[in-house]
């Protein structure tokens, strides 16, 4: 198996998940805690800001549509929350990160 990785240049704006590669990032139903899942996932993120010290991230959050607009919008940015700490306790200066949550205002489904 090959491990070389693989160069490849971003701009500003460019989906870092996307790049990279990176499965959406899952929470349960109604909680805002980085699963074992989503750490192997961040892992990578990590990985690549530990490598590039002039990387900032924008943390987006989303949610379903099962609650209320204000209640999902305050579970979203939890999550952000979530994520851009799991990036620090692991390493990253929190400069770098920005976070914001969307709520279910950006729905990928109906």
């Amino acid at each position: 198996m090959d491990l070389t990785p693989i160069i490849q240049s971003l701009k500003v704006g460019d989906d870092l998940r996307k790049a990279l590669g990176i499965d959406i990032i899952h929470f349960d139903l109604d909680k805002d805690f980085i699963r074992p899942d989503a750490a192997l996932e961040l892992a990578k993120i990590l990985e690549v800001m530990l490598q590039n010290p002039m990387l900032e991230i924008d943390v987006r959050s989303h949610t379903d549509s099962r609650q209320t607009n204000k209640y999902n919008e305050k579970l979203s940015n939890r999550r952000a929350k979530s994520t851009m700490d799991w990036l620090v306790k692991n390493g990253v200066d929190q400069n770098r990160l920005i976070g914001k949550g969307y709520g279910e205002s950006l729905l990928v489904n109906k």
